[in-house]
């Protein structure tokens, strides 16, 4: 991809997403993502109805009448995007492939994040970690972030979600907001789900593609795995095969259902060839009515 055709892309995804934003997401981020707590803002002389233990002896005792502390929601977080480059995301089978839709995911959320004035940061991972982009404000930091998740080649393959998790907990000491995006392909990652879980708030943004959970009987096909590179031929037809393939999703789905429930980590379900707004609304409304 050429500098201008990277830009040219940049620009689409910004106009795409940040039309969602303004028209979809309005004041539900700020609803559901509140800040860490309370700060004080200043005293003001007592009202009827205040609470006294919001009283501030020290200039009530200065005044002789009373004062009371004014407190102000603490509004600035940290929004983390942990997004999984491995090849498995190099997918799709109907509009587009699930790499694609979690860029644009990642630009929804990251400019719902800066119109509340919170920091955003992005992590890349795929067997290794590939790129970290500090938590910062502003468009133009949202712009490269956006610009990386398009034009970043990974090194790695596979996936390891586990060293993401733990990368994530050494590089971000504050609690942060965390959207993992992933198809999840990968195993032996509860204990590090669990112990982020404890310092983020974790959101688990799955990726699915329907050819994944469902062979198609087209006969004898030459199949690649995306991340070990191994090809074989497949007899689609094959009923034997096309349970054994039926079967792996269902343990894979199963595996995941326990990870995330386990810890109590929340997911939203992507299926690429269906439009991802409704998903996100769907979280943002339950993660409302919760709160």
């Amino acid at each position: 991809m050429t500098t201008a055709e990277l830009l040219k892309k940049v620009r689409q995804v910004e106009i795409k997403t940040r039309g969602m934003v303004n028209h979809v997401f309005s004041g539900e981020y700020h609803s559901v993502f509140k800040g860490r707590g309370m700060e004080f803002s200043e005293v003001r002389e007592y009202q009827y109805g205040d609470d006294i233990r919001q009283i501030d002896w020290n200039v009530t005792a200065r005044n002789n009448k009373p004062f009371v502390k004014i407190f102000e929601e603490e509004r600035e977080l940290t929004v983390m995007l942990v997004v999984d480059v491995s090849r498995s995301g190099e997918f799709g089978t109907v509009h587009a492939m699930k790499n694609e839709i979690a860029t644009e995911i990642c630009a929804v959320l990251a400019f719902s994040a800066i119109r509340n004035n919170d920091k955003v940061g992005l992590i890349l991972f795929s067997d290794k970690i590939e790129k970290f982009i500090s938590p910062k404000k502003g468009k133009s930091h949202i712009l490269r972030i956006v610009r990386d998740l398009l034009s970043h080649e990974p090194e790695g393959t596979g996936t390891d979600i586990n060293g993401a998790l733990k990368y994530l907990n050494s590089v971000i000491k504050k609690r942060s907001i965390t959207f993992v995006i992933s198809d999840f392909i990968d195993k032996d990652y509860d204990d590090a789900l669990r112990i982020v879980s404890k310092r983020h708030d974790v959101i688990a943004v799955t990726m699915n593609d329907p050819r994944e959970r469902e062979l198609p009987k087209i006969g004898l096909v030459k199949m690649k795995d995306a991340e070990s590179g191994e090809e074989r031929w497949i007899d689609t037809s094959n009923s034997l095969i096309q349970k054994s393939f039926a079967r792996y999703w269902q343990e894979h789905e199963s595996n995941l259902r326990r990870a995330l429930l386990s810890t109590k980590i929340d997911r939203i379900t992507i299926e690429v060839h269906k439009p991802y707004i409704r998903p996100l609304v769907d979280f943002f409304k339950m993660r409302e009515a919760r709160a």
